[in-house]
């Protein structure tokens, strides 16, 4: 028997080696890029979200007069979420809740929520008014804030509810609470509370802060993910080219050479 017919199988196995391995590194490196895009994706729609918040943010102020009406439900109010308010009516400051662990510029307090109830129609909202530190020697001690009585107007933006902490065990209904759930404080309290809040915007006034933290988007995190997704596919091409194409002909022309 002839060498040559030992070695068109060895040849045909080689070849076929080569195959598997080019179509492993391609099903790889289709699967990395295609995650690397899918991140961009997403960072793309994060993006268009926060474009939205800012453009809604940027509109003519809305009549609060509307709110508990009518023509008003919880289905059109979900699409004027980011959009400014303008509130008339009277402060509920018997009602006032202080969500505790809150942060402004880095620095732990309270959020000071005050039920609102609009002239017009007689609904309550919940007024997110501001930002005020804590007494860090007396955890329950309230910090001094003024709230206006009588007919008052309030400039916000319409938003959900305050994002909520993590708490152990049930709420307590006290005046400093973890968070404030509108559901049950609309049973707590007997009012017509709607699922919307405002956050109050404007300058430091009866002695609350309102720079609000901006919503962050995360798309650096995904713009990361994205790199390692496309150097991972990077390499692995640069390891294909490697062993399968450039370390086979090095050794060839080794053996080639007297």
């Amino acid at each position: 028997m002839s060498w040559s017919a030992f070695s068109a199988p060895a040849k045909k196995n080689i070849h076929l080696q080569m195959v598997l391995w080019f179509l492993l590194a391609l099903v790889c490196v289709g699967i990395t890029c295609s995650l690397g895009f899918w991140q961009l994706g997403r960072a793309q729609t994060k993006l268009d979200w926060q474009a939205e918040i800012t453009q809604k943010g940027q509109m003519s102020a809305l009549d609060g007069a509307f709110l508990g009406s009518v023509q008003d439900s919880e289905g059109n109010r979900a699409g004027l979420l980011h959009r400014p308010i303008n509130l008339e009516g009277e402060w509920l400051a018997p009602l006032t809740v202080y969500l505790d662990n809150r942060q402004m510029n880095a620095r732990p307090g309270f959020y000071v929520l005050t039920p609102f109830k609009v002239k017009a129609t007689g609904a309550v909202v919940v007024v997110q008014r501001g930002w005020v530190g804590r007494d860090f020697t007396d955890r329950t001690r309230l910090p001094a804030i003024q709230t206006p009585t009588g007919l008052v107007s309030v400039s916000g933006l319409i938003a959900l509810p305050p994002s909520k902490l993590y708490a152990l065990g049930e709420e307590a209904k006290a005046v400093i609470r973890q968070n404030l759930d509108f559901q049950d404080f609309r049973v707590e309290t007997g009012l017509p509370l709607l699922e919307i809040s405002v956050i109050q915007v404007g300058a430091a006034s009866e002695g609350l802060l309102r720079e609000w933290p901006q919503a962050a988007t995360g798309v650096e995190k995904h713009y990361g993910y994205a790199f390692q997704w496309f150097g991972l596919a990077l390499l692995i091409a640069l390891l294909y080219v490697w062993f399968q194409i450039v370390r086979p002909r090095l050794k060839s022309k080794v053996s080639a050479q007297p």
